[in-house]
């Protein structure tokens, strides 16, 4: 038999009120998928596991929650990339405001059913570490980095992870004009301490 834990029943609690019903839907469709589902909470947000291993997650924010799965890059479903790869919101079917913004229950009974082959299979998935994967950093972010002692203090002392997210951001800007926008917004949050997606955080 599965487990539920207390700390997600006080998670679901402590969200938004709009977010109470999607967060208790999405737990309760994992459960009746998979019987055999851990709960465990990792970074601050509700995980499943499945046959020793992680299988989805899901988190509430201000305005929206998410739901994601660990192994989607070898679940062969493209949409469920594609919403990875946007910028609207962690998780892989996009911001979900209402219920009425899931994927159907049948499409998501699908995809649960998906990840749990994969870990009945034992397959895992090879983590390139932030280091092994980071890009080079733009000339211009470089100088704007200098130019500002709070944030050259703090970029010095960051994580491979913290400034692979920045890089790539500023990196993904289709526009001269995004990217100006983005690289201030990028040297006034970083002179403050804040990670790229210090708005998702509770």
């Amino acid at each position: 038999m599965g487990t539920r834990i207390n700390a997600v029943d006080q998670y679901i609690l402590k969200a938004e009120p709009f977010a109470q019903p999607i967060l208790n839907h999405m737990r309760e469709l994992v459960h009746a998928v998979c019987p055999e589902v851990e709960e465990k909470m990792k970074w601050s947000m509700p995980f499943f596991e499945y046959k020793g291993d992680v299988m989805c997650h899901m988190a509430a924010f201000s305005k929206h929650a998410v739901f994601g799965f660990w192994k989607a890059s070898l679940m062969n479903e493209p949409v469920l990339m594609e919403n990875a790869a946007s910028e609207s919101a962690m998780g892989h079917i996009g911001k979900v405001s209402s219920l009425k913004d899931l994927p159907s229950d049948k499409k998501m009974i699908a995809w649960i059913k998906k990840a749990m082959k994969l870990n009945e299979q034992g397959i895992k998935i090879k983590r390139v570490t932030a280091a092994q994967s980071m890009p080079d950093e733009p000339d211009y972010f470089t100088k704007a980095i200098k130019a500002n002692k709070k944030a050259a203090a703090t970029w010095k002392s960051a994580t491979p992870g913290y400034k692979k997210e920045y890089i790539n951001w500023l990196l993904e800007a289709k526009t001269q004009a995004t990217r100006e926008k983005r690289l201030l917004d990028a040297i006034a949050w970083i002179s403050e301490g804040k990670s790229r997606n210090w708005k998702y955080m509770r």
